[in-house]
Order: structure tokens, then C-alpha cells, then sequence
């Protein structure tokens, strides 16, 4: 008997369905400077339309992690893209980079284009919110790594910034402040223990607990908020010495990257309110507040660092955020 790929688990024809799919979507984050068809072997960007005298790119890759699989449980994939675009733009526009274009990576058990379909749908809306071109990517269906309604979702950003302008902490002094940028709520980070949490609780996805409007499955998935239009915002107008995206590892590891040797923060935890959600799984997890602050952004996702006197008016450009703590000597953070 003659064997045929989609007997190997591979249906070639559902790939083609998944891309006339996703063309619409794929259409809505044209920018100038992406050229080429959708569906060519490579993405092309004509450098040449953005206006900076000594470009230097910034790229970043990420993926959204064990968050696919509550997706996966909930049966909705229309966000999760969202997640992906943001896990990466969210990274370059720390070092002041303008986010040009995006590429993706779908690895799956089994094309179901509608699945496809939609996690494209969120892609594209995260290079929406992001300004930048959906200029390929990649569905890979691996029938035997991944269960049949598995998938991985990972992505790839290239931006670009005036070499001058580059962000990188150097100029950061010991007195300036630090203003923080509100989380939409667990963006996709720490979601193993998330689950673990959901799991040993015995906590249901579909019900609705108290402190919520909608179903706790809902809430886990809310998409990683995308931080590009506010800080190209901000930094129209303010000298901002340093960003931190607060990821993996919460405050404790990722805001002494963008720190000078010799340099910490003290951050002043009563200067926001922690989203119920943090609380939620705390309580129900009997997580410690360290753990907590090590894992989570708890509210906190984007901290920027800019002298005293232009904290007024970054808070003003960027039309939210509070200073939650301030540059001290000493390397690490500690709270208040």
C-alpha cells in the first residue's frame, strides 16, 4: 500500500486552508517599508522608509510559554497571539527601539486552520497595537512531538532605533526615580505555576469567583499588554535613562539588568494596588510575598527611569503610571 503524508499525520491541505485563513488578518499590519506577498520564502523591509540618520536594529524572540496550554484547555485562541507579539516588543522597546516588523512560529500536532485562524487573528492584533508588519512565519504540523490539539506559539521582532538614542541604563544616578506602568494582569509569565496552582486548588476554569466579573479561565488569559505606542510617547518628551520589562523572574531579576554596577532600587509597594488576580492565586497557592515579587509582575509590568525633575512629565506624556520607588546605592531591590 502506498503511503501518503497525511497518513504520517501531516494533512498538507489544511496547512493551504490555514493560510487563506489568516490573509485577512495578515493584511491589517501593513506598515510602510514591509514589501513583498504574503506566502514568499522570506519577509522583505525596506529600511529606507524609516526616518533615522544612523539605524541600529533591535531584535528579540520569545514565546508565550505554558500559557498555550490554558488556551488550549479554554478552547480559545483569539488572544494568545496578542501574547506573543507583546513578550517580544515589550523586550526591544526597553532599549528605546521602534518595533518595524514580527514573525511567528506555530508548532502543532495537527493543523485545524479555524485554531490557526485564530491564533493568527491575535498575532495580527498585537502588530496592530505594536505598529509593526506581519511579515511571515512558520506552521509547522509535527504529528508525534505535539498532541493532537497541542501547539507551541513563539515569535520574532526586529526594530530600530537612532543609534544616539539607544537605551541602555548607563546614565542612571543614584536619586532618580523609578515611574511604573500598570499590567493588564499576569501578561505570560509564571503560568506552571499558575496551573500548578489551578490544579492542586482544584479551582475551575469556568466558574466565577468572587472578585471577578467573568470566568477565571478569562481572566488567566487576558492578554499581555503592549507598552510600544506609551513609552514612543514618553520618549518624544522625557530623557528616559532606563526601562525594565518586568517578565519572568518579577521585580527581583529584572530590574537590576537595567541598572550601573553598584546601583539598586528601592521599590515602595504601597504605591499601588496589587490586582485581585496576584491575590487570588496567593491565597489559594500559599505562594510567599518573595516568591510572589520574584515570579510575578503583581501589577507592575513596565518601570521606567528618568531623573526627579522629569518625572512629572512622563506621567503626563504617558497619560498614567506613579513612582513606585527610587535609585539607591547598593546592587538588588528591596521594598518598602
Amino acid at each position: 500500500m502506498a503511503a501518503a503524508y497525511k497518513d504520517a499525520g501531516v494533512d498538507i491541505h489544511a496547512g493551504y486552508e490555514a493560510v487563506s485563513l489568516m490573509r485577512k488578518h495578515i493584511e491589517k499590519t501593513m506598515r510602510p517599508g514591509v514589501m513583498g506577498t504574503i506566502g514568499a520564502f522570506g519577509g522583505l523591509f525596506d529600511l529606507s522608509a524609516v526616518s533615522v540618520k544612523e539605524p541600529v536594529l533591535v531584535s528579540g524572540t520569545d514565546s508565550v510559554g505554558s500559557k498555550v496550554k490554558l488556551a488550549v484547555d479554554m478552547n480559545k485562541h483569539d488572544t494568545i497571539g496578542i501574547d506573543v507579539v507583546a513578550m517580544c516588543v515589550n523586550d526591544i522597546i526597553t532599549l528605546g527601539a521602534q518595533p518595524l516588523f514580527f514573525l511567528d512560529y506555530i508548532g502543532c500536532g495537527r493543523v485545524d486552520p479555524k485554531q490557526i485562524e485564530g491564533i493568527v487573528k491575535g498575532v495580527s492584533e498585537g502588530c496592530v497595537q505594536a505598529g509593526c508588519g506581519l511579515i511571515g512565519g512558520e506552521t509547522a504540523e509535527i504529528a508525534g512531538l505535539y498532541a493532537e490539539d497541542d501547539y507551541d506559539l513563539a515569535g520574532f521582532a526586529v526594530g530600530v532605533v537612532e543609534k544616539s538614542e539607544i537605551i541602555n541604563g548607563e546614565n542612571i544616578t543614584e536619586g532618580d526615580v523609578i515611574i511604573g506602568l500598570d499590567s493588564s494582569g499576569l501578561h505570560s509569565n509564571g503560568f506552571s505555576l499558575v496551573r500548578k496552582i489551578v490544579a492542586d486548588s482544584g479551582l475551575s476554569l469556568d466558574k466565577v469567583y468572587d472578585g471577578f466579573d467573568v470566568p477565571l479561565g478569562e481572566v488567566l488569559l487576558t492578554p499581555t499588554r503592549i507598552y510600544v505606542k506609551t513609552i514612543m510617547d514618553v520618549l518624544k518628551g522625557v530623557k528616559v535613562k532606563g526601562i525594565a520589562n518586568i517578565t519572568g523572574g518579577g521585580f527581583i531579576e529584572n530590574i537590576p539588568r537595567v541598572m550601573p554596577k553598584g546601583l539598586g532600587a528601592k521599590i515602595d509597594k504601597s504605591t499601588w494596588t496589587v490586582p485581585e488576580v496576584f491575590n487570588f492565586l496567593q491565597r489559594h497557592g500559599q505562594v510567599s510575598e518573595k516568591e510572589m515579587y520574584n515570579v510575578f509582575n503583581m501589577g507592575i509590568s513596565m518601570i521606567l527611569v528618568v531623573s526627579p525633575e522629569d518625572a512629572e512629565k512622563t506621567i503626563a506624556l504617558a497619560q498614567e503610571g506613579a513612582i513606585i520607588g527610587k535609585v539607591i546605592s547598593g546592587e538588588g531591590v528591596c521594598f518598602a
